[in-house]
């Protein structure tokens, strides 16, 4: 009797390997026992059509061991022996994965059971979208916001969108410039095309790079607000950490270096200069100044090399205006980590019938 190899692929028992329509991909670096929550929320989700791939950045707080996941479709444990970062690790698991569209989710996040179901309608709403980004609730305090996708200041600024503000300014469902990476859905084989996360990002803004170079390729980014997670934030390495600093710094100048067109590269590096000087003084009022510096010196250090990088994606551009009309150009609204979400109109829902709507409910 031949056994087949443990991949997700065969997990789903005899027969015939099947494909599913999510591959839920976590990656974990010590996250305690916000592991097995994260799992459990995912066997609660009324949307059965999924695998999960956990991803341990060879953790060493015992958080994998004896993980309960006998009510999830499918689960595959990669155990890495070293860190690969967020972007690294989501990588690994991209390429093992299975299914057609990707949804990562953070090991200190806990997803609604109907967060799958509602991308599922949303997907069917928007056919040519290819990445989807969800409502995030604080985990300690559900009527805060973590985030309503992913922003982009024009001057190369980027932020969680209603990070920490009011759940009354949950945006309606709208076009977002990327999503955040705690709980963003992408087509696999497009996350796949464009190389997927920048593994020299390590992990910050990673969610952001990818984001807007789909832009360039004319992707769009579409925002669920019925699609929710909650969000501890965090939980692994801190909100306002040395590590999540320096890395946030350096990275979201590699992102505007690396991506930002040439015509709007030029009229926008004032502003950025001028914006990275506020931040670096807000530094010095926080007493985060040392980080913030190490992070722009080596952002900048950094800086021709990612443009170099960038080159090919910068080819492949849409129009400067339906750039920039996805991004903000207001810094108050920035300064002030508002929703920047732009709502649309929307068409009505496809019909779901037959063996489509079995396998997907």
């Amino acid at each position: 009797m031949t056994t087949l190899p443990d991949t997700p692929r065969n997990m789903y028992g005899k027969g015939a390997p099947k494909c599913p329509r999510f591959s839920i991909i976590i990656v974990n670096f010590n996250g305690g026992r916000h592991v097995q929550h994260a799992l459990d929320s995912l066997a609660r989700q009324t949307v059965r059509d999924f695998e999960v791939l956990l991803v341990d950045n060879g953790s060493t707080d015992g958080s994998v061991d004896r993980l309960r996941t006998d009510g999830l479709p499918a689960f595959t444990l990669m155990a890495e022996s070293k860190n690969h970062g967020f972007a690294g690790g989501n990588n690994l698991a991209a390429r093992a994965a299975t299914g057609d569209w990707i949804a990562c989710l953070n090991p200190d996040a806990i997803a609604d059971a109907r967060w799958l179901e509602e991308i599922v309608s949303g997907q069917a709403r928007h056919p040519d979208v290819r990445m989807f980004a969800s409502a995030q609730f604080d985990a300690a305090d559900p009527m805060a916001l973590d985030g309503a996708g992913d922003a982009y200041l024009i001057f190369g600024i980027p932020w969680r969108g209603g990070f920490g503000r009011a759940a009354s300014e949950l945006p309606s469902e709208g076009e977002c410039f990327s999503p955040c990476g705690a709980s963003a859905v992408f087509d696999r084989r497009i996350f796949l095309e464009h190389g997927g996360f920048d593994e020299k990002f390590f992990c910050f803004c990673e969610d952001v790079d990818l984001g807007f170079r789909l832009r360039l390729a004319g992707e769009n980014c579409m925002f669920l607000p019925k699609a929710i997670i909650h969000h501890v934030g965090g939980g692994l390495t801190g909100r306002a950490s040395d590590f999540s600093i320096y890395h946030g710094t350096r990275n979201r100048i590699w992102t505007y270096v690396k991506n930002m067109p040439a015509p709007i590269f030029w009229i926008t590096i004032p502003g950025h200069v001028a914006l990275s000087v506020y931040l670096l003084a807000r530094g010095v009022m926080t007493g985060r100044v040392r980080q913030t510096w190490r992070g722009m010196r080596d952002g900048l250090l950094g800086a021709a090399r990612m443009r170099r990088n960038g080159q090919e994606a910068r080819r492949r551009r849409v129009s400067s205006w339906q750039l920039v009309r996805a991004m903000a150009w207001n810094p108050f609204r920035m300064s002030q980590r508002k929703v920047h979400v732009r709502e649309t109109s929307l068409p009505a829902p496809a019909p779901v019938t037959g063996s489509s709507a079995s396998a997907t409910l």
